[in-house]
């Protein structure tokens, strides 16, 4: 028996698109034919997807994407999984690719910041000027357990609170240089454009391919902790350092659950202690209505454990 590492795949394309439904009855047809599991959005502005499934599905899965004559030339990016680290397959057709609130036809990534490599962006950040300003622009969730070093973290619960975070901190940016990044770069191309067009920065970058890329190249560069990732797996790990506290106990902690109590679903920083002395709850008010059978309880989704899955020669 020989250890199946499937593959993961995390991509997006803007790229105008006449007729979305044709697109998504397309992508569902090649999805299942591959058996591929994930999420994909698509609209007039482009696709934002992530699937997974073995290798050999997610290498016919980058061909047919790649000969299409929409979505050539594709950045994906790749990390181990499978499709059991998704639920399902759902594919979505959505005014915007990534939620920013703001019409896709008044912002675009065409005006972005200057994309840099992962190699400039080392280089940016290993002689950091004085008037470097770097901003995550991700959920607080996803930050809180994993950054840049010397990052500004805004307090935003999703990305359509970013434009409003921006407006309140414009004096902050006046004449400085901004390094903005995401998980893989397609938050940046909008929200990057939002800041150019206040007229402020002096310079605006993006990191190309976000944290992914990055900290391919250098796992121990100045990202530490874990990249947050919206599937099974919840988070990978970059560095070893522990960014996160515990809702509870406030114990340094990295690992994110779902509270059981269906109604209440909070997503949390759990330790292992808490994680057993609360049953999988974030409170013991939800622990106590569990117990008594006075809500739903959730059923956890299997994470993604590599062993459970083989294959033979």
């Amino acid at each position: 028996m020989v250890i199946i590492m499937g593959k993961i795949l995390l991509f997006y394309k803007y790229v105008s698109i006449a007729y979305p439904k044709q697109i998504m009855k397309w992508q569902r047809e090649l999805c299942q034919s591959l058996d591929l599991k994930g999420r994909i959005l698509i609209g007039d502005e482009g696709i934002n997807g992530t699937v997974g499934g073995s290798v050999e599905a997610t290498k016919k899965y980058k061909q047919a994407m790649e000969v299409h004559e929409l979505f050539g030339g594709i950045d994906f990016k790749e990390s181990e999984g499978n499709a059991e680290c998704f639920p399902k397959l759902r594919i979505k057709i959505r005014s915007e690719i990534v939620s920013l609130g703001i019409d896709t036809k008044k912002l675009t990534p065409k005006n972005g910041g200057k994309h840099l490599t992962p190699e400039e962006t080392h280089e940016l950040l290993n002689n950091k000027p004085d008037d470097l300003i770097i901003i995550d622009c991700r959920n607080d969730y996803e930050w809180k357990i994993g950054h840049f070093r010397d990052a500004i973290k805004p307090d935003v619960k999703n990305f359509r609170e970013f434009p409003q975070y921006v407006d309140e901190h414009l004096d902050e940016l006046k004449d400085k240089q901004v390094l903005m990044y995401c998980t893989g770069g397609i938050r940046c191309e909008r929200a990057s454009t939002y800041i150019k067009e206040k007229n402020v920065a002096k310079q605006v970058y993006q990191i190309q391919g976000g944290i992914h890329r990055y900290a391919e190249k250098y796992p121990d560069g100045h990202f530490r902790g874990k990249n947050y990732v919206f599937d099974g797996r919840i988070a990978v790990k970059i560095t070893d350092d522990i960014l996160g506290n515990c809702y509870l106990c406030e114990k340094p902690c990295d690992q994110y659950i779902n509270c059981s109590n269906v109604l209440c679903n909070k997503h949390v920083i759990s330790c292992a202690d808490c994680i057993e002395k609360y049953a999988n709850c974030c409170s013991a008010r939800c622990q106590e209505l569990v117990a008594q059978k006075k809500v739903n309880q959730r059923s956890e989704f299997k994470k993604y454990d590599p062993t459970q899955y083989s294959a033979q020669q």
